[in-house]
């Protein structure tokens, strides 16, 4: 059965994909720490496209997701949701990555609501 290239990736496509990134606990570098997150979440781009995703870690500052095709860095909204709750947040995408099977890692950090371009991208 073919893969539908916009389907959201599954949590074992997330595991097999940062398996073969072989990441290092000596090589992160990073000021904030980030917890592991494995949630659905869906990102909806300026131009009115949504992107069904995978949470891949979340900081204070910032998420990392999992998803099929790319999303252009800029502003987006990020939905997740819980069994009795759903978030909602403005993302400033900084990076987006190519990766194994068609999918791609993506980057970025929360700004506040009113800030140029992240309101439009509702």
């Amino acid at each position: 059965m073919a893969v539908d290239p916009w389907a959201r990736p599954s949590v074992q496509d997330l595991h097999r994909v940062l398996e073969s990134l072989d990441q290092s606990e000596s090589e992160n570098n990073r000021a904030v720490e980030r917890l592991e997150l494995n949630v659905p979440a869906e990102v909806k781009t300026l131009r009115g496209n949504t992107v069904s995703a995978m949470t891949r870690e979340v900081s204070r500052e910032g998420i990392g997701l999992i998803h099929r095709g790319a999303i252009q860095p800029g502003p987006v909204r990020v939905k997740m949701a819980s069994e009795t709750r759903e978030f909602d947040y403005n993302v400033q995408i900084e990076w987006c990555s190519p990766c194994e099977n068609g999918m791609f890692l993506s980057g970025g950090k929360f700004v506040r609501p009113g800030l140029p371009g992240v309101d439009q991208a509702e």
